[in-house]
């Protein structure tokens, strides 16, 4: 499938514990919130997991970048995804300021990625 494995996604090499989320679990939630959240969101959110991969991801990087991804994929949320339209406004803002902060990981290859999987979700 892709690179990072289960165990990465469960316990990071940046000390963060995500005990309870697996690759398996998060690809099953972030393909059920492909269709609700829209493609350009689900671009930040893939570019986000793939930067992972990046040979220049630091320990400061994956904390932010797990951070996030955690969050997207919890139940427990500042504003309720199930808020007609702010649902996922707190999950978004998150997931722009990791992007941001992890913003020099975003490469060609990165890209690449992304938009092959966002063709599987979208088509």
């Amino acid at each position: 499938m892709d690179k990072i494995s289960s165990e990465d996604f469960d316990k990071n090499s940046a000390g963060i514990n995500i005990e309870g989320y697996s690759e398996t679990g998060f690809w099953e939630k972030t393909l059920k919130y492909a269709k609700v959240i829209g493609l350009e969101s689900m671009r930040k959110v893939l570019q986000l997991y793939y930067a992972l991969e990046s040979e220049f991801c630091t320990a400061k990087h994956k904390a932010i970048i797990y951070g996030a991804l955690a969050y997207l994929v919890s139940p427990f949320d500042i504003i309720p995804d199930l808020t007609p339209f702010l649902g996922y406004t707190d999950d978004m803002a998150i997931i722009a300021s990791a992007l941001y902060a992890v913003a020099v990981l975003i490469d060609d290859e990165v890209i690449a990625k992304t938009e092959t999987k966002l063709k599987s979700f979208f088509g």
